[in-house]
């Protein structure tokens, strides 16, 4: 299979990855014939190996990767959408557990960049930032056996993807058309942990020009580490109609339901004891000893209750897994349309809403709920007593909704592109501790009993973003440029109580409910690149670019209850320069890429001086800059030798990031935390018959640290997995396939997660085997 696509008419891989829902590339461009001086695409074939196009980013301008269907297939099924970027040169990935699906348990570091600072979109639909509370991080949104590909750009992503959190870095997730024949897939997972999980989806075909399908998995499974369980069901469904080959609509859902367990993060004196270190499965004994009696509960001097007084309520008494749970009910919709406006001019348009809603629970202890309650009953609110160990409730909800358009016309050796996306997200927040009866952490909830309140806000972010790009083919098309430019807006308010200080202070009144609003903009952001395709197999590459994105974390920044209006800060800001070296051949192929980075404005947690009495109070502050500098390299090697039955497949990666600027007791040149410089995946994949499929990988994480300090280094390690995948064709069973995945393979215990700035670790999971049985009909 060989194909090749103009490079005059060809848009860069993260546009057409915004295209998935947005429209696929306009005919034709698809059907331009080639001409001298243009690079295969599609080169070393197996079934386990992506295109070319894909896997080292043929005439992109930066460097983009991807990770195509049949890979994703051939990962353990029910994984987490970040876990699917670990494959990837650059990304250093950390996940909690086989399939990633804890949600306070996933970072992940590129380049300068942390999670917060990289877009993620998915069919054209932008995700908006990856914050577990109140926000739409990518798992909860994509099965793996319903995407058609991951393309990744860790450095300069393209000025038309829509994001307000991108800092250069841009991941695109685009999921499968329906299928044009009736028919559908199910599959039936089990596996270690009590995993039990189930994929089912049902396809119309075409029908006069209309298809549709729909999917529903449901995941079951317990921690591996300590009590509780997880749950997840998830379904998908897109409906199209196609008018002719320019022009479509589509209509498609998501929704996630998802409920799980909580698992302690720790020291690493805590796993060096205990390895599995968790929640109690039991209620501990003592933790309640009711004393009978008559107690005051209001400490309005009256007797309230004939009840008790709490006694034996502190240390491990909040220690119960079933008083930490995270619940998320998220639903996406969108409706898509893709038409040609004249010759050669094609608009693709997307229009989206996203409703989210869930909550958190972890307990508190009667000590802590004392001692704010008897502050909080002094200023006149209206709490009760504490019963002992309390229920420590966190809801999130809020809408989003936006539409992003784009045009394209192409003009001879110009293809110009321009549009724009409108977003106004609404973002609700709770915060507060409940009763709960008999004082224990087992009780039911009394939901007209306030031990305390906390947070009762209301965020609202509105964004607009502009672009315009042209890409110039010269040179008998040999040298394609890009140039473009985009200009972002966010208007911010926060309404409401942000934290105690606006109920209390010191026992009387607070400053009451607030009303906090920003303003970020940035009207011109260019970006400029070039590939020059040395002959039909190799090109270099080269782009340079300037980002902006919302403060990290702007919730939890305008939520810090200051005395005073704290100065805003400053958006955040980065330069991003990479070039490098493309080769597609007929045994391998592989990219090599240099790049620079700086990243401005990181927010750290500091004080900062109240003008009005002279004192600091805790806020976010500036730390400056950070710089990154580095390399990856990856590629597929299939020796000749080997018939195409065995080949090789590695990424490699140095990345050196620093504090350009010091901050409190970081100095300046410290490593930034959780940011290894040496990263390293391979594998092995061997097929030595059309009905089996085998494969080795080995990932390797370099040493770092855990804070920004130095003080804390966290080993380096390397960790195995494998799959070996069956069809059943040769032993009558036709259309079905047995994989069976293992994670893990040698059982390596390792540090693997840290919350990036403290010394407070998640473990790598042990060894863990799935097998999954597929049925298509």
């Amino acid at each position: 299979m060989t194909r090749r696509i103009h490079p005059a008419v060809s848009v860069s891989i993260s546009a057409v990855a915004l295209s998935g829902a947005l429209g696929a590339l306009p005919t034709v461009a698809q059907e331009a014939k080639a001409e001298a001086g243009q690079m295969e695409e599609v080169v070393v074939q197996a079934r386990r190996t992506s295109q070319a196009d894909l896997a080292i980013g043929e005439n992109e301008v930066s460097q983009t990767v991807g990770v195509t269907r049949d890979e994703l297939l051939s990962a353990p099924a029910g994984i987490s959408g970040l876990k699917m970027l670990e494959s990837l040169p650059g990304f250093n990935v950390q996940t909690d557990g086989a399939l990633g699906l804890y949600e306070f348990g996933n970072s992940v570091q590129v380049r300068a960049f942390s999670l917060s600072q990289i877009g993620f979109v998915l069919d054209g639909v932008p995700m908006g930032r990856s914050d577990a509370f109140g926000g739409s991080p990518i798992f909860r949104y994509v099965d793996n056996e319903n995407l058609g590909s991951v393309l990744a750009s860790p450095g300069a992503g393209d000025v038309s993807m829509p994001s307000y959190s991108s800092l250069g870095p841009i991941v695109s997730y685009s999921t499968t058309e329906p299928d044009k024949e009736a028919g559908g897939v199910v599959s039936l997972t089990g596996g270690d942990d009590n995993l039990l999980r189930s994929f089912l989806r049902l396809d119309t075909g075409d029908i006069n020009g209309f298809s549709a399908y729909l999917s529903r998995s449901k995941t079951d499974s317990d921690l591996w580490r300590g009590p509780g369980t997880i749950d997840r069901e998830h379904i998908e469904g897109k409906a199209r109609y196609e008018f002719d080959e320019d022009t479509y609509i589509q209509a498609a859902l998501v929704s996630n339901d998802f409920h799980d367990y909580d698992s302690p993060s720790g020291t690493e004196a805590q796993f060096d004891t205990d390895y599995y270190y968790a929640y109690e499965g039991a209620l501990p004994e003592g933790c309640i000893n009711p004393q009978p009696g008559v107690y005051d509960y209001n400490g309005d001097g009256t007797i309230d209750d004939q009840d008790f007084t709490p006694v034996n309520t502190g240390g491990n008494c909040t220690s119960y897994y079933e008083d930490r749970v995270n619940i998320r009910k998220d639903k996406l919709y969108s409706l898509s349309l893709s038409t040609d406006l004249g010759q050669d001019i094609y608009l693709n348009s997307i229009w989206y809403l996203e409703d989210k809603d869930g909550f958190g629970v972890s307990p508190d202890s009667y000590t802590n709920s004392l001692s704010i309650y008897q502050e909080q009953a002094a200023a006149g609110l209206d709490v009760i007593h504490p019963r002992g160990v309390q229920y420590g409730y966190s809801g999130v909800g809020g809408e989003r909704q936006g539409f992003v358009t784009g045009i394209d016309w192409y003009l001879g050796q110009h293809t110009l592109s321009f549009g724009g996306w409108y977003e106004d997200e609404t973002y609700n927040r709770t915060q507060l501790r409940y009763n709960k009866t008999g004082g224990s952490a087992d009780g039911k909830v009394i939901w007209d009993e306030v031990a305390y309140y906390r947070r009762n806000y209301t965020s609202v972010r509105e964004t607009v973003q502009l672009y315009l790009k042209d890409t110039i083919a010269l040179l008998d098309d040999r040298l394609n440029i890009e140039v473009g430019a985009k200009a972002l807006a966010i208007d911010y308010r926060l309404d409401g109580y942000r934290d105690y200080a606006d109920y209390e202070i010191d026992g009387a009144p607070g400053y009451g409910p607030q009303t906090i609003t920003a303003e970020y903009s940035d009207s011109f952001l260019p970006m400029i690149g070039a590939v020059y395709n040395l002959n039909d197999t190799d090109q270099f590459f080269a782009s340079w670019s300037e980002s902006f994105a919302l403060p990290k974390g702007a919730d939890d920044i305008f939520s810090v209850a200051t005395s005073f209006e704290a100065p805003a800060p400053a958006g955040e800001t980065a330069e991003n320069i990479e070039f490098g070296f493309r080769t597609s051949r007929a045994q391998y192929n592989g990219a090599l890429s240099a790049y620079y980075t700086t990243f401005d404005n990181r927010l750290v947690v500091g004080n900062i001086l109240n003008p009005a009495t002279g004192e600091p109070e805790s806020f976010y502050v500036n730390a400056g800059e950070t710089t990154a500098w580095g390399m990856e390299l990856s590629g597929v090697y299939m020796p000749a030798i080997f018939e195409e039955q065995l080949y090789f497949n590695a990424n490699l990666s140095y990345n050196h990031a620093e504090l350009s600027d010091g901050f409190g007791s970081n100095p300046a040149g410290s490593l930034l935390a959780d940011s290894p410089e040496w990263l390293f995946t391979g594998g092995i994949t061997w097929e030595p018959t059309l009905w089996m499929v085998a494969n080795f990988s080995v990932k390797y994480t370099g040493t770092r640290y855990a804070d920004y300090a130095q003080q804390f280094e966290m080993d380096d390690y390397t960790v195995a997995s494998a799959y070996v995948d069956i069809t059943g064709d040769e032993f009558g069973f036709s259309n079905t396939s047995l994989r069976m995945n293992l994670d893990n393979v040698f059982n390596t215990e390792a540090l693997s997660f840290v919350y990036a700035g403290s010394p407070y670790y998640r473990p790598l999971s042990p060894r863990t085997f799935q097998a999954t049985v597929t049925y298509n009909f």
